[in-house]
């Protein structure tokens, strides 16, 4: 009995239909990295893998930035003081801000799977960080993470 059990999970995994994981990146005013973050700020995860986005403090969202995503990936809009959750569909490199926040540098960054898209998002993502008042150089930090 335990073999076919273990031949069963063994064939989910294979098929991509079990082991999914489910990571939480909370928005915040104040965090490691100063204030208005989003911790983690940076997270690796696996292509078909869940982001649940939870409010802690009032006022925030989570919204992917256009053009700063895989291409043909699944995107995302938050609503004012909502938790989201995202399933990325795709291997590479997100980008997401906190829309009211973006100013302040409220970004924070996801690699599903390999970071098959870094450099684009790395020269992409200058005009992003140009809008930034505070932590001008947060997104460019964080980019820096990744392998």
């Amino acid at each position: 009995m335990k073999l076919k059990l273990s031949l069963a999970l063994s064939l989910l995994f294979a098929l991509g239909l079990a082991g999914a994981a489910e990571y939480t990146v909370e928005m915040k005013n104040m965090g490691a990295d100063g204030s208005m973050v989003f911790e983690p700020a940076v997270i690796k995860v696996a292509v078909g893998d869940t982001v649940n986005f939870v409010l802690i403090d009032q006022l925030h969202n989570s919204e992917s930035v256009e053009g700063l995503t895989p291409e043909g990936s699944v995107t995302w809009k938050g609503g004012m003081n909502q938790n989201i959750s995202v399933t990325l569909d795709k291997e590479g490199v997100y980008v997401y801000q906190c829309t009211p926040h973006v100013m302040l540098g409220m970004v924070g960054v996801i690699v599903a799977g390999e970071p098959v898209n870094l450099e684009a998002i790395k020269s992409d993502s200058k005009e992003l960080s140009g809008m930034f008042v505070m932590n001008k150089d947060r997104l460019d930090k964080y980019l820096a993470q990744i392998e």
